[in-house]
């Protein structure tokens, strides 16, 4: 973030409108790109979202939570969590 004088960038209209509710302050103003989620460039969303479902498969086929918490590696609670979320059931 590169920090620039108001005066330098703004057309005078415009800044004088900002003035009228930030006069003297610092104002953030966010890029218009969207950043992508958490984990989407490195794929890290899309594995955790295949073992989720997984996770669910098995726990629909019979499978109890306590196998799963050994098989996957996680906490009972957060294999509950995983299978009882809304999207899923």
């Amino acid at each position: 973030m590169t920090y620039k004088k108001g005066a330098d960038v703004l057309p005078d209209q415009l800044l004088k409108e900002v003035q009228q509710y930030a006069e003297g302050c610092l104002v953030y103003i966010p890029k218009r790109s969207s950043k992508a989620g958490w984990g989407r460039i490195s794929g890290t969303r899309e594995w955790i979202d295949k073992r989720n479902e997984e996770i669910t498969c098995l726990f629909m086929q019979g499978e109890p939570v306590k196998n799963l918490s050994e098989e996957y590696h996680l906490s009972e609670d957060t294999i509950r969590k995983i299978i009882y979320r809304k999207n899923h059931i």
